[in-house]
């Protein structure tokens, strides 16, 4: 009976599953929170974290326009999947607790709870997740290494790396042998920590500034004007800055606007390289651009840089982006001498 009841409900799931209508997930959840008032999704997206909240946002700017079909399947999917969703989960830690406490008393049942309950991280914790990458770099190097070591392992990978790359070497050898190290922290410890970030933490913190500028917006800017003014401003900067100037003209041509080329051109750049460069070059170039290159080529030297790629392991970005460095440069002689033209130089004529 119990098996006959099991295989009713695996059955049942499977077809929830196949059922759910094709929609991605993440347009599904935005049209949802679109529909909600504004309290309401904002309670829900406290339950997440930075990155998910991220995505959420930008999926909402881009379901805005969205059909009612679309909003229709977006519901559909909702309810089909609350299905396999137990109502055993809702509001589980606060019933668990509630029972054994009455069980057990408030002694006893933190002793046990805390040897039985699902980890988390202190909710002041979870401040150094919206915490700016400069601000918690700082904290590593003011306060000591121990504190520094449990920051890194509160933070997820990605922001840690970051973290570390702001820092002196002999300092990110320690913090991250000390975060080796770590097993069990103190509940004593963790205060101290929570004390600390909440210091640390002010409303300039809460609110980021806005990006904008930079030498990457700069470059967009220059590339956009007529070829004379363009020089003429680059020789301008040059005066002041060479460093500057040359970080600039380094963002105004990069390995992907190599796909604006027409074959041609493209061509000409590919003569001019080194197989080997190439293969290496187009190992982390978008799909797109690598059908592109090997269309300009013949069928056999093509079949050579697929052959070359597939045979290659796994291969250090810095050394791909240094193959697309040598490819751009060879561009970028070929328009001096006026045999390609690049982006932002179409316009003029003579």
């Amino acid at each position: 009976m119990v098996d006959d009841v099991r295989s009713d409900v695996a059955e049942e799931d499977s077809n929830v599953t196949a059922a759910l209508p094709a929609i991605d997930g993440g347009a599904a959840a935005a049209i949802l929170l679109m529909l909600l008032e504004e309290g309401d999704a904002a309670a829900i997206l406290k339950h997440f974290d930075p990155e998910e909240v991220r995505t959420l946002g930008k999926s909402m700017f881009s379901v805005s326009g969205v059909s009612e079909a679309e909003i229709e399947l977006a519901l559909d999917r909702f309810v089909l999947g609350s299905r396999t969703v137990s109502t055993l989960a809702v509001g589980a830690d606060a019933h668990i607790r509630n029972v054994m406490t009455e069980a057990l008393g408030n002694v006893r049942a933190d002793n046990i709870l805390a040897t039985i309950a699902p980890q988390s991280s202190a909710e002041a914790l979870e401040l150094l997740r919206w915490m700016e990458t400069a601000t918690i770099s700082r904290l590593l190097t003011e306060e000591h290494p121990q504190v520094g070591a449990i920051i890194l392992a509160v933070l997820t990978p990605t922001a840690a790396a970051d973290v570390l790359e702001d820092l002196d070497e002999a300092l990110q050898t320690d913090l991250i042998c000390r975060a080796a190290r770590l097993n069990t922290v103190q509940r004593d410890a963790i205060d101290d920590l929570e004390a600390i970030l909440l210091s640390a933490t002010d409303a300039k913190d809460r609110q980021p500034g806005v990006r904008m500028g930079g030498k990457a917006d700069v470059a967009k800017i220059v590339n956009k004007m007529p070829k004379p003014a363009m020089e003429k401003m680059l020789r301008s900067i040059k005066k002041r800055d060479r460093v500057l100037a040359q970080a600039i003209e380094d963002e105004m041509f990069v390995f992907d606007n190599l796909n604006d080329l027409d074959a041609k051109s493209l061509s000409t750049v590919l003569r001019a390289v080194d197989a080997n460069s190439l293969a290496l070059a187009l190992k982390g170039a978008d799909p797109t651009l690598v059908e592109k290159f090997l269309a300009t080529m013949s069928a056999r030297a093509a079949e050579t840089i697929r052959d070359e790629m597939a045979e290659m392991s796994m291969v250090k970005r810095a050394d791909v982006e240094e193959a697309q460095k040598v490819i751009i440069t060879v561009a970028r002689q070929l328009a001096q001498d006026g045999s390609i033209m690049l982006g932002g130089q179409s316009d003029d004529y003579v």
